[in-house]
């Protein structure tokens, strides 16, 4: 028996999306015997540790209405502008600093349902139907003498559709839901969270106009309840908190107000409630990311944050804001911070908020096939590559389809988006606007003329995508009346009035 044999000593490694093996040592071996039963065990040990690997915890924190710029993060790191000059925002900036920003993520509508549903499921608002919002007779997206008809979008998530929650579930994960819901009637349960406070609109559990602080600070305690339960079981787990509107007065702590004014500077009422409510939303953030310090489970937690869609009114140096498919609309924050993320790292990638779906299932190591009809794609390879990369979807362009009248004088229209140009389509007038984002993000220069053949070519692929996802279109309103005047609500189009949510 004094043949000489090599054994290979496997140790495994992890990385962001499972395991490899890699070779640590070469050891000289005399016996076979010996040999064969080292390599089993190698093996077997390093099978062993790779389903030992813990799958991670996620923490996703959905704001309300945060544009790209309304923020102390500045969201693209060759754009000064793209953070705010009066906010301050410490935890999001610790959070960007140990993760990824998104100079280019964008929220898949203008309004809070569209884009809450788009997140869950990873389809289009205009695939589930589910396109406005239904707050009252004044948001019903309709303008009674309006040149179209907008049509009646559905305000139920559908009990058919699969959520993330479910697939997470399903795949091992304790699921909870605490704070705003707005996708209708039905208990988040029916969605696949074990633990939810409600379906609650925009008023929250108490049913009130300003749910902030109150409900701010209480789903952030149920959250790291949830949080430290699961970490006592062994489980690991899906918590997401959803924020509630927080720019309107008297949403925020009047210690929080009061740090506002000690900073100094010549604010306006507004930018000093604006500033105080953000401030709460920031302390907040920072006792999860202390909580999840305390019991030991921030390095294999991915803690995501974005919102909704922008800012009502100003997002410099974006145009238009909520309710509109301008920039300011639907450019959103976007920072994660997890297991093997590069900190501090700006990505340029254009990500949608239907990516995030199938992203969380890939880096939850979700086995089951993703559901029909999802329309995003995975970016985990992007984050495991200092931002840079692609991520494929079952389309090469992606769509905003608005077809209501809110806050936009152009009225209904959709976006559509490919490689480095944005065209919108103004269902009243059949008008096309067409921009290049890469030198034009602010959309002040409209290249529909210069370039007759891309608006035709971008307006051909909206229409066949819309056609594809049977979406709902807007129609020839019979009974328009030019000479007679707009019979919309006065918070329409961006003048003035109550904030719609």
């Amino acid at each position: 028996m004094g043949v000489g044999m090599t054994i290979v000593k496997i140790v495994p490694n992890a990385r962001l999306n499972g395991t490899s093996d890699r070779v640590t040592s070469v050891t000289q071996m005399k016996s076979p015997f010996l040999f064969r039963n080292c390599l089993v065990a190698a093996l077997l040990g390093a099978r062993l540790s790779s389903a030992a690997t813990p799958q991670p915890n996620f923490v996703f924190i959905l704001g309300e209405g945060h544009g790209w710029s309304s923020t102390s993060v500045q969201m693209d790191d060759a754009v000064p502008e793209s953070k705010s000059a009066f906010i301050r925002t410490p935890n999001l900036e610790k959070l960007a600093a140990g993760g990824m920003r998104f100079a280019n993520f964008y929220a898949p509508s203008p309004r809070c349902t569209p884009s809450r549903v788009a997140l869950f499921t990873g389809k289009s608002p205009a695939q589930l139907h589910m396109t406005f919002i239904n707050e009252g007779k004044r948001d019903s997206g309709d303008n009674p003498n309006g040149r179209v008809i907008a049509p009646s979008a559905s305000m139920e998530l559908p009990a058919s559709e699969t959520t993330l929650a479910e697939v997470l579930k399903r795949a091992g994960y304790a699921t909870a839901h605490f704070g705003k819901w707005h996708m209708g009637r039905a208990n988040p349960r029916e969605h696949g969270f074990d633990e939810n406070d409600g379906a609650n609109g925009n008023g929250g559990p108490d049913n009130v106009a300003n749910p902030h602080p109150k409900q701010l600070y209480a789903m952030t305690e149920r959250g790291m309840d949830f949080m430290t339960r699961q970490v006592k079981a062994g489980k690991p787990f899906y918590l997401q908190l959803d924020h509630y509107a927080s720019r309107q007065g008297g949403d925020a702590r009047p210690e929080t107000l009061a740090t506002v004014k000690s900073w100094g500077g010549n604010l306006s009422e507004r930018e000093l409630a604006e500033a105080a409510a953000d401030l709460d939303l920031d302390i907040a953030l920072g006792q999860v990311l202390k909580k999840l310090d305390e019991v030991g489970i921030a390095m294999n937690t991915y803690v995501i944050f974005t919102t909704d869609h922008g800012t009502p009114g100003r997002n410099p140096p974006l145009s238009g804001g909520k309710g509109t498919v301008s920039e300011g609309g639907l450019r959103v924050p976007c920072i994660i911070r997890g297991p093997g993320i590069q900190a501090g790292a700006c990505s340029h990638v254009r990500v949608i908020g239907e990516d995030l779906f199938p992203t969380i299932a890939e880096l939850a190591h979700v086995a089951e096939p993703l559901p029909n009809g999802v329309e995003g794609g995975s970016f985990a390879s992007v984050l495991a590559n200092a931002g840079n990369g692609a991520l494929k979807r079952p389309r090469d362009e992606f769509v905003v389809h608005f077809p209501h009248y809110d806050k936009d004088a152009l009225g209904p229209a959709s976006a559509i988006y490919l490689g480095d140009f944005k065209l919108i389509r103004v269902y009243e007038t059949g008008a096309l606007k067409l921009f290049n984002l890469t030198n034009d993000p602010g959309e002040r220069y409209d290249l529909a003329r210069e370039m007759p053949d891309k608006a035709k070519e971008l307006d051909q692929r909206l229409g066949d995508y819309l056609a594809a996802v049977n979406a709902q279109m807007p129609k020839p309103n019979p009974n328009y009346d030019p000479s007679k005047p707009s019979e919309e609500p006065p918070d329409r189009r961006g003048r003035g009035g109550r904030k719609a949510p």
